[in-house]
C-alpha cells in the first residue's frame, strides 16, 4: 500500500495540520477555569469516576493565571524543543462552554488572539451546547479553525450508567447535529478498557461513531488514577487492565475501521506517573506508539480497510 498520509497508515492530526497550515502547528493546553455540571450537582456530583481532580487538564496551565500568562508560560517551555511553528489554543480542563456565553467570548477571543494561534480547540459535554454557546463557537470558527470534542467514551448504557457520565447517547447525537449544522468540526473521545466491556462492546463503539458526520476521533487507553470514584470498582475486582498488545490491536483495528476522511488525533493518553495505579505499561508512550505502527505495517493494516456503513 502507498501511504497517502506521510509515514502513518492513518491521517494523523500532525499530516492533517501541516497540510491545512503548511507548517509545524503545536497545542497549548489552557485551563479556563471553568467547572463541569457534572461535578457541581446540576447533572451529579463526583465527576465521570475516571477523571482525576483536574477534571483531564492534568498537562494544562495553571488556572489561576490568565489565558495570556498560561499561553506565554506554555509557549516558551515548547520553543526550548522546537524553534518554530503555530499553535493551538486547546481548553482542555474540566467542561470549557460551562459558563455564560460573554465569559465564553472573552476567553476564546484572549486565547485567538495570542501571536501565532491559528485554531481553537474546546473539550467539552454534549449536554453543554446551549444556542448562545453555539452561536459564540461559530462566530470563533469564521475567525481561526475551530473545533470542539465531545467526550463521548462508549456508545452503551449500562456503561455510560456505571462511569456516571451523565448524558445519554441521544444528546450526544444531537449535539454532533447542531455543531455541524453550523460548520464547526467535531472530534469524539472514545476510551478502552472500560470497566465490564468486551472486545465487542468496544469495537460497535468504533463503529458507531465511523459512521456519524465526524471529522476527527481520540483513542484513550482508560487510566487507572489516584483519587478517582474508579479505585473503589479497580479494589472490589470490577476492573481489569487492557494489556498492551490487547491495546494495540484494538487500536489498529479501530483506525482500519475509521472512514479516510476522519483525522485520528490521539491513539492513546497519558497520565501523569505520580498519581497512575495502571495500566503501568501506559507510561512509555513512544513504545506503545511505535507498536501500533509496526502492528499495522506487519499486517498491511490502513485507515478505511474495514470501514462499512451501517446500511
Amino acid at each position: 500500500m502507498e501511504n497517502k498520509w506521510g509515514d502513518k497508515r492513518y491521517k494523523s492530526l500532525n499530516y492533517f495540520l501541516r497540510e491545512k497550515f503548511g507548517e509545524k502547528v503545536f497545542k497549548i493546553s489552557l485551563d479556563g477555569g471553568f467547572s463541569c455540571p457534572n461535578r457541581d450537582g446540576k447533572v451529579s456530583k463526583g465527576g465521570c469516576i475516571f477523571c482525576s481532580s483536574k477534571g483531564s487538564g492534568d498537562y494544562a496551565g495553571r488556572r489561576t493565571c490568565s489565558i495570556t500568562n498560561q499561553f506565554q508560560d506554555i509557549k516558551e517551555m515548547m520553543a526550548k524543543k522546537w524553534k518554530s511553528g503555530k499553535y493551538i489554543a486547546y481548553f482542555q480542563a474540566y467542561t470549557n462552554t460551562y459558563a455564560p456565553a460573554e465569559e465564553l467570548r472573552k476567553k476564546y477571543t484572549e486565547a485567538i488572539n495570542q501571536e501565532g494561534v491559528v485554531a481553537l480547540a474546546i473539550a467539552t459535554r454534549p449536554d453543554c451546547l446551549e444556542d448562545e454557546v453555539l452561536d459564540v463557537l461559530e462566530e470563533m470558527n469564521k475567525k481561526v479553525y475551530t473545533w470542539v470534542e465531545l467526550g463521548l467514551q462508549t456508545i452503551h448504557e449500562n456503561t455510560a450508567r456505571l462511569i456516571n457520565r451523565g448524558y445519554d447517547l441521544k444528546v450526544y447525537d444531537e449535539a454532533v447535529k447542531k455543531l455541524r449544522k453550523r460548520g464547526i468540526d467535531v472530534v469524539t473521545h472514545v476510551i478502552f478498557g472500560l470497566p465490564g466491556e468486551s472486545k465487542k462492546d468496544m469495537e460497535e463503539t468504533v463503529k458507531y461513531i465511523a459512521n456519524q458526520d465526524i471529522q476527527g476521533v481520540k483513542f484513550h487507553l482508560l487510566h487507572l488514577m489516584k483519587d478517582t470514584n474508579l479505585v473503589k470498582i479497580y479494589e472490589e475486582g470490577g476492573l481489569r487492565f487492557l494489556s498492551k498488545e490487547e491495546y494495540v490491536k484494538l487500536v489498529c483495528k479501530s483506525i482500519a475501521m475509521m472512514p479516510q476522511s476522519i483525522v485520528i488525533h490521539r491513539l492513546t493518553g497519558d497520565a501523569p506517573r505520580d498519581s497512575l495505579i495502571g495500566p503501568m505499561w501506559s507510561l512509555k508512550k513512544w513504545e506503545v506508539l511505535n507498536s501500533i505502527d509496526k502492528t499495522m505495517e506487519d499486517n498491511n493494516l490502513f485507515q478505511g480497510l474495514y470501514f462499512s456503513t451501517n446500511t
